[in-house]
This record gives structure tokens, sequence and C-alpha cells, in this order.
């Protein structure tokens, strides 16, 4: 029994060795890049070709023994050979996604040299984080709802503050979107993280959790506010209301002194008859002004009487 487990030992480490370059090896490229595919191991001795395949069965190119390559399929962006054996695959599509392996035919069989799984990826879509709602006691905490969005897809989340240390409620598990991608929302350190990726590309959205509780923080009465906003338009109409009526009060002033008439003096009809003894004057108004001017009389003193 023994010489058989043994041999069986052997024979499993012989094919683990073979199956060694026969690994598959997962490569992601993004859409509009090149790859190089070499190969892990050397071609054995007296080989007789070289080939590279896609998904096992589309040959792609076929390498002679002197490393000359013979194109048989194209990809979308062309083939290139840096080195010997090896193919750069240029300006890769979604398309062009795929196993690619090499293998060198020999007169006993095929021998794998390299395998790759590629898969092409395009860049994803910005992310954009939104505060849905702050719930606030106080300045010292308040829990944030919170929104990670993209353009096919969202993802919600809340925190909570309290003396300015944060921590995710819910929501830590990622979306995966419709394209593959992982939309994920999380807290790093005090800021908060929206993150779209792939293997390949990544866009991510932040801010401060800090910031955002105290910069939103409801005001105590809030109701102080509302009534600003709504008493600002009635006060200024009634300025407006009294400021017109002010001007119509002081034109209508104006207007009323304007138009007033005054009685003027009249001349006497008739004067008493005079005093022998007495001399009057008669004052009257200086036709060419209009300001009242007194006029005195001149008084003689009667001369003495002779006595007989």
């Amino acid at each position: 029994m023994r010489p058989c487990v043994v041999l069986l030992f052997v024979v499993s480490l012989l094919t683990l060795c073979e199956a060694q370059g026969t690994i598959e090896t997962p490569v992601f490229v993004l859409k509009g890049r090149d790859l190089l595919l070499k190969l892990h191991a050397d071609p054995p001795e007296k080989f007789i070709f070289v080939d590279w395949k896609i998904n096992k069965t589309v040959a792609l190119v076929r390498f002679r023994p002197s490393g000359e390559p013979n194109v048989l399929h194209n990809v979308s962006g062309g083939l290139e050979f840096p080195e010997r054996f090896s193919v750069t695959l240029k300006n890769l599509q979604e398309a062009d996604s795929g196993v690619y392996s090499a293998a060198a035919l020999t007169f006993k069989g095929n021998k794998p040299l390299a395998e790759y799984k590629v898969t092409v990826q395009g860049p994803v879509s910005p992310v954009e984080l939104t505060v849905d709602r702050v719930d606030s006691n106080s300045s010292e905490s308040c829990d944030l709802h919170v929104t990670c969005r993209t353009h096919n897809s969202h993802i919600n989340s809340t925190f909570r503050c309290v003396d300015q240390n944060c921590s995710q409620e819910r929501g830590e598990r990622p979306e995966v979107t419709t394209s593959g991608a992982s939309l994920q929302v999380y807290l790093l350190k005090s800021t908060i993280i929206c993150n779209h990726s792939n293997q390949v590309h990544w866009t991510k959205d932040f801010n401060t959790a800090e910031h955002l509780c105290s910069s939103n923080t409801a005001p105590p009465f809030p109701l102080v506010w509302v009534t600003a906003i709504i008493l600002t338009p009635v006060v200024v109409v009634a300025l407006i209301v009294l400021l017109c009526y002010r001007r119509k009060r002081i034109i209508s002033d104006s207007r009323q002194i304007f138009n007033t008439v005054y009685e003027d003096p009249q001349e006497v009809a008739s004067a008493p008859p005079l005093n022998q003894n007495s001399t009057y004057s008669v004052v009257g108004l200086n036709a060419q002004s209009t300001q009242p001017e007194s006029i005195y009389a001149t008084v003689k003193k009667p001369g003495r009487s002779s006595i007989n």
C-alpha cells in the first residue's frame, strides 16, 4: 500500500506544479487603457507554437519559436508585441472582456503557460452627498439624515453626533448599482464620505459631520423668523402709506395758505364834524406801497388875539 500512496503523492505534486501556470489571474482594466499579457512560465524545449486564445476557443495570435507573431483575431484597439511571446491589448473596451490564455503546443500535447481573466470597466458616475434632515435638540447633539446619490442609484444613512463625537446609526451596507459598481456612505473620523467605485475607478463626495450638525441646528424659536418674514412686507406697506399721507397733507396745507384772501382796508365815507379849535389829519394808504405809512399833520399854534 505504501508504494501506491507515494506514487499518488508524486503524481499530485507534478500535476500541481504543471497547473501553477494555469492559475487564473483576475485583471481589471479601465476602459480605453492598454494591457500587457505576459507568460507565467517559459515554453518547454522543442515546442512548436505558443498560442494566445480568448475564452479558450478563439485563437488570438500564434508565435513561432523565433518569436514572430501571426495575428489570427484582433481586438477593438489592436495588438502590439513589445516582448517575446507577450501581447499588449490596445484601447480595451467592455466587449474585450474575457479569459485570455497562453499555451505551448508540443508533440506531447498542450502545456498551459498563462491565463488571465480580464474585466474591462468604464469610469463610474459622479456622486452627491446631500443632507435631508437635521434633528437637533441642543447645540451639543444632532441626528444627520443624509443621502448618497448617483444617476441610477442612491443609499440613505443616519449619523448621530454627541459632544462632537459622531457615529453611524444605520446605512453601513453598500448598494450595488446597475453597472456593477458599489455605492457606499460611511464615516471616517468626523467626515461623512459618499463613495461610488468599481475596481478601476471611483468618485467621492464628503462633508464634515460636526460642521453639518452645527450649521444646521434649528433655532430655539423658529416662530420668530416666520413672524419676521410675514410682518416685513406689512411694515413696508404701512410706511409707504404713511409717507403718502404726510405728503398729501403737506400739499393740502400749502394750497390752503396760498388761496387765503385777507380783507382790504376801506376808506372812511364821512368824517365827524371838526372842532374849531382842533386840526385833524386823514391817514390813508399809499397807493404805491403795500405797507401802511403814517402821516402826521403839522399843527400850527394860533396867534395871540389883541385886547381891545
